[in-house]
């Protein structure tokens, strides 16, 4: 099979496809045949700028695929072979033509689902659903989504117009805004540009806003903070200036904000969350936009491509020959 391994850390042309062996499925796994491969930020960060998270090399990144189950191993029923179902890698192994994976991280595509998009919402939907379970946005709040042009973000706007809340939605580019506005945000600000703060106070009547989706982090995030009421909810899940957001704990304490995070998640499986996420996009009421897809071969471009910001929506790799 073909697949991208790094054998070192370093910019994204450290990602070099190769031909390896075929694996083979062993006892509780199920072999699937990758039609589209997640790739995620946090895997570009893996790749050459975070030592505390780097696997041990070789390795083929990728932590989420969709495609056909073509085998199984022992104690699998072999009923699944022939199935288009999206899976977790365990963290490695998802930039292939075929990947061996655990079955009980495998979750079948419903039916009038294609495979992309069910790659497409394997990490960000299951995110996206259980931050929104954890926030709970509410009929007539104002919401704003940071970059939410992205993966995860454009996902939350949706989710937060189905609750009948009101979304500022806060991106870097023209192209990112339009996708918050097709998602359904009512307003859009560029977070670049001067006066984005007083577009979200005007946009709300001058109160601010009650529930803030902080997926951008740095200065953007402690931004969007000045800009929560009294009361309200703060949700980061992100980082994509390249830090977390620092919040004082003094005004956390003295505005009585809520502050939430991946860690406030429901605990249910993963893969729960997921089958959530497919089954509402099987239902018309979540729709990913995919805003960029990329051969094998180009796993580096998709890589240079999320790091210097310049992909909307999900960024897929798709490993079929074409």
């Amino acid at each position: 099979m073909r697949a991208v391994v790094v054998r070192e850390f370093g910019p994204p042309d450290v990602l070099v496809v190769e031909e390896l062996a075929d694996p083979r499925p062993g006892p509780g796994e199920a072999l699937i045949a990758v039609e589209a491969a997640s790739v995620v930020f946090i895997e570009t960060q893996i790749r050459g700028q975070v030592p505390a998270h780097r696997p041990e090399l070789p390795v083929i990144p990728g932590n989420g695929v969709g495609g056909v189950v073509v085998d199984v191993g022992d104690a699998v029923d072999r009923s699944l072979v022939g199935s288009r179902v999206v899976s977790t890698t365990g963290g490695t192994g998802g930039y292939a033509e075929l990947v061996a994976v655990d079955v009980t991280e495998v979750v079948t595509i419903p039916d009038g689902v294609s495979v992309m998009t069910a790659t497409a919402l394997l990490a960000d939907g299951r995110t996206a659903v259980g931050l929104s379970h954890v926030a709970q946005p509410s009929k007539d709040e104002w919401v704003l989504v940071e970059a939410a042009g992205g993966g995860v973000g454009h996902l939350l706007v949706q989710l937060a117009r189905a609750a009948g809340a009101k979304v500022v939605g806060a991106a870097s580019s023209p192209a990112k805004l339009r996708v918050a506005a097709e998602a359904g945000a009512e307003v859009t600000v560029d977070y670049t540009k001067p006066g984005w703060v007083d577009q979200v106070r005007d946009a709300t009547g001058g109160v601010g806003v009650d529930l803030v989706y902080d997926g951008v982090g740095g200065d953007v995030g402690l931004t969007a903070f000045g800009l929560l009421r009294d009361g309200g909810r703060f949700v980061v899940h992100g980082m994509a200036s390249g830090q977390m957001t620092e919040l004082p704990d003094d005004a956390v304490a003295r505005r009585n904000v809520t502050v939430l995070g991946l860690g406030s998640m429901p605990s249910v499986p993963l893969r729960e969350l997921t089958a959530t996420a497919l089954a509402e996009a099987a239902a018309g009421r979540l729709r990913p936009t995919i805003g960029q897809t990329f051969p094998l071969e180009q796993a580096a471009a998709a890589h240079a491509a999320i790091e210097r910001r310049a992909t909307v929506g999900k960024t897929l790799l798709l490993p079929r020959r074409s």
